[in-house]
């Protein structure tokens, strides 16, 4: 049994790193492509996720959400995220517009953070979705400032009553706000993957010979 799941968790382990391998792959591929702009795109378009895109319009400040429990090199956090409407369309992206530290004492304080004023042109990517923790606790009603840890594009859309586009823009411009960009890659992992693979494979090998080492010596006794 021990070889078995050894060499189960094994192979789980090196799909893990393919499907990572293949994520970096395609973001390096459609990174290099011709950035697409948003006011040509139709609001139930599905772009390729990782490809640049272009947004101009301006911030909705009135309905900021804030995505807790998004630590980054060691500190506690938030993700802030914000409609912006296109101004040739009128209708709306969410923007992933950056992380900032939470309050050590008090985690329901927010900081004033400075939204841009006027017409904007913003560069980010394209996400399908944000990135999910577990859910801890009851779910408060989306609203405007509202700390959830996990959102979908369809609540933000019920709930907001805005013409949402069915992507995420991950904002890479600088706006001089003090929000930090600098983004994990959804392939880091990749090398653990890999390590965590040979060490079950190892494991298995090692219960493998184990057992016939074993076997061998009860074997040949008289």
């Amino acid at each position: 049994m021990l070889v078995i799941a050894g060499l189960l968790l094994g192979n789980w382990q090196t799909r893990r790193a393919e499907q990572k391998q293949a994520i970096e792959q395609a973001m390096i591929q459609r990174g290099e492509m011709p950035p697409l702009q948003a006011a040509e795109l139709a609001i139930d378009a599905q772009p390729e996720e990782y490809r640049r895109v272009i947004a101009e319009g301006e911030f909705i400040a009135g309905w900021p959400v804030y995505l807790e429990n998004r630590p980054y090199e060691g500190k506690a956090g938030f993700h802030l995220l914000m409609p912006l409407r296109i101004r040739a369309t009128g209708q709306v992206v969410l923007v992933l517009r950056g992380w900032f530290p939470r309050d050590a004492l008090d985690r329901a304080h927010l900081p004033e953070i400075p939204v841009p004023k006027g017409k904007l042109r913003i560069e980010g990517k394209v996400l399908n979705s944000v990135s999910r923790v577990m859910q801890l606790g009851d779910k408060p009603a989306l609203q405007p400032a509202a700390i959830v840890q996990t959102l979908s594009l369809e609540e933000f859309a019920a709930a907001s009553r805005l013409p949402l586009h069915t992507f995420i823009m991950q904002q890479s411009s600088d706006t001089a706000d003090g929000l930090v960009r600098d983004w994990p890659l959804p392939s880091v992992g990749i090398d653990k993957h890999r390590g965590y693979a040979f060490q079950w494979y190892a494991l298995a090998i090692t219960a493998f010979l184990f057992f016939l080492v074993t076997g061998f010596k009860r074997g040949s006794k008289p």
